[in-house]
């Protein structure tokens, strides 16, 4: 079993008689102490590099992935061996994390695995798809133009995705702080104007005298309303990572919401496209790559319809009239696809497709901002300004009796 090696650090003077210090692996003391030798250092001390007592690992990311992908693409295209390329891209990623991935990836691969077996033992990290295309990529000697690739259709993804985020968090956000908002008024504020109104000796108006319910009802009941709305999400989030059929049926009920629908459908389908695309090009079966882009889909409905696109294709059918026998797709998309399997340059229309749709998904994002806020600051206003009127009221009645 290979030794794992360890960081030390080290000082010396060199031939000039400069004193030098730095960092190197290596699976002991002696063996740093000749290595230094050899290349012309007199070691003055070698120890061990200690560890901070307390470290936070940073999750990795798919943009990290991204990074690493360039890089590494860029070493192997400057002719760099595949084992050093790893050690000058992991020592100088600026992730610890990703770091020592890298580095556990280096020493499988020195230890004669191939690389698409070491980055599958990291299935987090290096998807099915990621692995597909670099075990593409090894089998016919283009991993430097198949990582480029990945490392193209990776920041693609992560743009789109970033932008569906953006399109959902402003609504999302907005309505966390009316509920907030509401919250302080309900529980802090209006039990301060109860108390006023008391010695008025007069009926409240209906809509005082409904918010004054609300809060005693809130304030007695708070614990089940916060447990109820915590509870239900995390319930609704554990059904949908465990149940097909829930998947199913909230990602089928998204793609039909106004407005957020659309984006979410034009978001799905420049995924399909941009995927189906990066493996097609890279000479990936069409057959097996389906599989890939059936996960890659990010939506329940996409991901079974392009299963029922593969189970169709590997029969022999196009794959432009698999595609529209789903209904899932634009006529526009079919035609695209059917004039690429036509001229031979199918990776190439789905390219374009995918691009299309990501500028789509751009001016869709930047309208919905756009149509979004009129509309939040009119539910703010009725909400907050609903809650402040309905405690003036009273005082409004009685100075126009006095």
């Amino acid at each position: 079993m290979k030794k794992s090696a360890i960081v030390f650090t080290w000082e010396g003077v060199d031939k000039s008689g400069k004193k030098i210090k730095g960092e190197m692996e290596a699976a002991g003391v002696a063996t740093v102490n000749a290595m230094l030798r050899r290349q012309g250092i007199n070691p003055t001390r070698v120890v061990k590099r200690s560890k901070p007592l307390f470290t936070m690992k940073r999750k990795i990311k798919p943009k990290d992935v991204a990074i690493f992908s360039r890089q590494l693409s860029t070493m192997l295209t400057a002719g760099i061996p595949v084992a050093q390329a790893f050690d000058i891209v992991g020592k100088g990623h600026e992730n610890p994390s990703m770091q020592e991935l890298i580095m556990t990836i280096r020493q499988d691969v020195e230890s004669g695995t191939s690389l698409t077996l070491a980055l599958s033992k990291h299935p987090l990290q290096f998807d099915r798809l990621y692995c597909n295309l670099v075990g593409a990529g090894e089998a016919a000697g283009i991993l430097d133009s198949i990582l480029d690739k990945l490392a193209t259709y990776k920041e693609k993804i992560e743009s789109i995705k970033g932008k569906i985020k953006s399109a959902l968090f402003y609504p999302a956000a907005v309505v966390v702080v009316a509920f907030i908002i509401t919250t302080i008024l309900l529980v802090f504020v209006i039990p301060q104007f109860e108390d006023l109104f008391k010695g008025f000796g007069a009926d409240l108006p209906a809509l005082t005298q409904m918010v004054i319910n609300l809060s005693k009802f809130f304030q007695s009941y708070w614990y089940l309303i916060f447990g109820g709305a915590i509870g239900g999400f995390i319930g609704i989030s554990y059904m949908y990572k465990r149940s097909e059929k829930m998947q199913d049926a909230l990602d089928r009920l998204l793609l039909k919401a106004p407005v957020i629908g659309v984006i979410v459908k034009k978001a799905t389908i420049a995924r399909f496209a941009r995927t189906l695309g990066t493996m097609f090009a890279a000479g990936v079966p069409l057959v097996e790559a389906l599989d890939s882009v059936a996960g890659a889909s990010g939506n329940r409905v996409y991901y079974n319809g392009t299963m029922r696109i593969k189970a169709d294709v590997s029969t022999g059918m196009q794959l432009q009239a698999a595609m529209n026998s789903t209904e899932l797709f634009p006529n526009m998309v079919v035609q695209m696809v059917a004039i690429g399997e036509e001229s031979g340059e199918l990776d190439k229309m789905l390219g374009k497709v995918a691009d299309f749709y990501e500028q789509e998904v751009d001016d869709a994002v930047a309208g919905l901002s756009s149509l979004l806020e009129p509309i939040i600051m009119a539910f703010l206003g009725v909400v907050v300004g609903g809650l402040v009127i309905a405690m003036y009221l009273p005082i409004f009645k009685m100075a126009s009796t006095v």
